[in-house]
């Protein structure tokens, strides 16, 4: 049988392992892809660590893929060998219990999630349910597009989601992994955007990456700077930090919604300030396959890039470090050179 590499955990908080393993073939509703990258996301220390509930062993974590469907299983019409795809965190849905019935897929009660209750792509090649591929556009190559299968996908329907329409003033408290996306999705969706952050070194990136005004959330109270410029509309918060999250949500304005991304521990929200402002507190799912499929395309459309960092497959313990220090500017990505 045909051979292929993957990187996988053996065990919860186990060393990442480059093995040899037959490639596997698809099972009726599921493809085969061609992993040509691989995103590595803060996610996937679910999976290396064993924190997401029911994870089994070994797994091949990774859920930022982008190849080409080179098999497909029985019963498969939508997709065929040589299409260039996608898969995200979702990981497809039944479509036929009680949540999928209603339209919210996301919720389907399989839970299933690329990289943690089936192989992902940290491989030469996976298998993943129909349900779950999205269309790749042509002028995005595989290592621009798989960052935006989970980073970008989050950001850009989050946005537009939030409620928020061109011309309104949009913050995004972050210029991170999620947040450099956040700013380049707010400013091609017409938003006046502004960006949080610490330090005044940051200033020239944000500019470039649309923001309209910056706020140094180390010199200035940033809720304060907020109301000076009228409120927000929306606070996209991209940060893991519940007290950042906290200190901006006085900037918003009335009907404005603070727009929670970052898996904090903890956030204190003000129930005066929800009261007085008729404000909102909401997290936002990432999204499924059609989702994604809409982030691709207005990304193509609109030039929005994430800015990388690429490893070879063979170093994805050195490449998951990289993310997890922190350091890395500002996605890191491996690829497989098929």
């Amino acid at each position: 049988m045909p051979k292929m590499r993957a990187v996988l955990v053996p065990q919860a908080k186990a060393a990442f392992q480059l093995v040899e393993r037959e490639i596997p073939s698809p099972a009726p509703g599921t493809v085969r892809i061609k992993v040509q990258a691989c995103g590595i996301c803060h996610s996937d220390v679910l999976t290396k660590d064993g924190l997401y509930p029911g994870v089994s062993y070994p797994r091949v974590p990774g859920h930022e893929v982008a190849g080409v469907i080179d098999a497909v299983g029985a019963g498969v019409t939508k997709w065929s060998a040589g299409q260039r795809v996608g898969v995200g965190w979702h990981g497809g849905y039944c479509g036929q219990c009680q949540q999928c019935r209603r339209g919210n897929f996301f919720a389907c009660e399989t839970q299933q999630v690329t990289g943690i209750t089936y192989d992902g792509g940290y491989a030469e090649y996976m298998i993943a349910p129909a349900s779950a591929v999205a269309l790749m556009p042509d002028d995005l190559s595989p290592a621009e597009a798989a960052p935006l299968m989970c980073a970008g996908i989050t950001t850009f329907n989050a946005l537009r989601n939030s409620g928020a329409i061109p011309g309104d003033l949009v913050a995004v408290l972050g210029v991170g992994g999620l947040g450099h996306l956040g700013l380049q999705y707010a400013n091609k969706m017409g938003y006046r955007t502004v960006a949080i952050a610490r330090g005044e070194d940051k200033a020239p990136l944000v500019k470039k990456l649309g923001a309209w005004r910056y706020i140094d959330s180390q010199a200035t109270d940033p809720a304060a700077e907020l109301q000076k410029l009228g409120g927000a509309k929306v606070i996209l918060a991209t940060v893991t930090n519940g007290d950042a999250m906290g200190a901006v949500q006085g900037g918003l304005a009335l009907n404005g919604t603070l727009m929670v991304l970052g898996a904090a521990q903890s956030l204190q929200v003000s129930p005066l300030l929800l009261l007085g402002r008729r404000a909102a507190v909401k997290g936002w799912y990432s999204g499924t396959s059609i989702d994604s499929e809409d982030t691709l395309n207005f990304s193509s459309m609109t030039g929005v890039r994430s800015m990388n960092e690429v490893y070879p497959l063979e170093r994805a313990p050195e490449a998951f470090d990289r993310m997890m220090s922190g350091k890395a500017r500002f996605r890191v990505v491996l690829t497989t050179g098929l």
